[in-house]
């Protein structure tokens, strides 16, 4: 009964996706494909990404350029997933024809088809050594194949139903995947041991996504939901709510402190997982660009972007401390000056200031007041921002200098009883090359960017 519910619940979503109008021209993407893209992965290096859809294409692009490189169309289904090898060199690819393929990513050649599924293959994942792929398929099954060797290993069966979701942990002896009989299970890889079973959601998993550290868990399921699991424990640490419809992509930031979720409803949300927000309202910024279902996610290596992959046919490419969508058309959106500030040294340092503090026009306040503006502008006067007393009616004035102060001697030193968190920032090249960021970005010259 389980499994023919969801067998029934895929094929009205895979209707409701076929059924929508084709999208609008978008004003930032990478646009190239001629179906709806399934899966995007971003290279070791950051430079490229590999983007994979439902015209049975692969297209590597220059992530910076935003221009495609070359595709690779061998597949002989629509491929739903891609994942870069630790080398950059090599890729694999899973698709509805049931297969894995290897690929050399310079010269786009086919190294070789791994064949064992008797479905689609909807995901697939590689080791953190470069020597294995797990692929989770629609016949219930998870494959293990050694790269080197070019031959499937191992076979792990215990899920009741399709399997969506695999992902390698950090120490490369263990495997988490999800499936559509709402359950994370985790695997050691070397015996096919099924070491432990995660419980929680109400309906099927669409996506996983492990921490760099290999403690934690997220998990995206059609019932609406983002969870975040202790591994260690097996114990959920909090159920994230606020999509409108199935949840179909889940990503970790590189630094852990964020989690990235989007799907059916179109909206990318962006949520804070520093264990002292779990106690709040985690939810960080959405992202609205997309004009169809969004079907995969992936954080560039710096964690300074993120790319969406949709089925209005593109993949998006975003700044995070922004909020802005980054391309090369010239609108104010996209402008050129986000898109090489989002690729500086003071863009990395402000991640963590992005988690409480907006820097548009219309980005609001958040934990934080608005910076928009914030050069020239008195403490505590950001209209509707609940200041502290330490803060309200204060002389200080934020420019330069003072922003300078701020970081070099701590918040605790420099506005006592403050919101602010403790944070020092030591080095004078590191403050300067923030401060000239936060002037980029937040109408410090007095122009139109929002």
């Amino acid at each position: 009964m389980i499994r023919q519910f969801f067998s029934v619940l895929s094929a009205i979503c895979a209707a409701l996706v076929l059924s929508l109008p084709a999208a609008s021209v978008a004003q930032a993407e990478l646009s190239g494909h001629g179906g709806f893209v399934k899966g995007v992965a971003v290279s070791p290096d950051g430079r490229h990404a590999l983007s994979a859809s439902f015209d049975y294409r692969l297209i590597l692009w220059d992530v910076n350029a935003q221009t495609e490189v070359r595709d690779f169309n061998e597949h002989e289904g629509s491929v739903n997933s891609v994942a870069f090898l630790p080398d950059g060199v090599r890729a694999v690819s899973g698709s509805d024809d049931g297969t894995v393929r290897l690929w050399e990513v310079e010269s786009g050649a086919l190294l070789h088809t791994f064949e064992g599924h008797q479905g689609k293959v909807a995901n697939v994942a590689v080791s953190p050594d470069g020597t294995l792929a797990a692929s989770a398929g629609w016949d219930m099954t998870i494959r293990i194949w050694d790269l080197e060797a070019r031959q499937e290993i191992g076979r792990l069966d215990g899920h009741e139903t399709n399997v969506n979701a695999v992902v390698f942990l950090p120490d490369g002896k263990r495997l988490l995947s999800g499936a559509y009989d709402a359950t994370l299970k985790l695997w050691r890889i070397e015996d096919g041991a099924l070491l432990r079973s995660f419980e929680g959601h109400s309906f099927g998993i669409t996506s996983l996504a492990v921490s760099v550290d290999g403690r934690r868990a997220l998990s995206a399921s059609v019932d609406e939901s983002l969870r975040l699991w202790d591994l260690e424990s097996g114990e959920e640490i909090r159920a994230f709510i606020g999509h409108d419809g199935p949840v179909m992509a889940v990503a970790f930031s590189p630094d852990g402190l964020l989690g990235a979720s989007a799907g059916i409803d179109r909206v990318i949300r962006l949520w804070n997982l520093d264990q002292d927000a779990l106690e709040q309202d985690a939810l960080v910024r959405e992202l609205h660009g997309h004009d169809q279902p969004i079907w995969s996610l992936a954080f560039t290596p710096d964690g300074v972007r993120l790319l969406s992959a949709g089925s209005d046919e593109v993949v998006r490419i975003w700044d995070l401390a922004t909020g802005a969508e980054i391309g090369n058309h010239g609108t104010a959106a996209d402008s050129p000056l986000v898109a090489e500030a989002a690729q500086s040294r003071g863009a990395k340092l402000f991640r963590k200031c992005a988690i409480c503090h907006t820097v548009t026009a219309d980005g609001g306040n958040r934990a934080g007041p608005t910076l928009f503006g914030v050069f020239g502008r008195r403490a505590g006067t950001v209209a509707g921002y609940k200041y502290s007393e330490a803060l309200s009616g204060s002389d200080l004035v934020w420019n330069e200098e003072t922003i300078d102060l701020l970081f070099a001697e701590g918040p605790d030193e420099f506005t006592p009883g403050s919101k602010m968190p403790l944070q020092r920032m030591p080095d004078p090249e590191d403050r300067a090359e923030l401060i000239a960021y936060l002037k980029e970005i937040t109408n410090a010259d007095g122009g139109t960017l929002r």
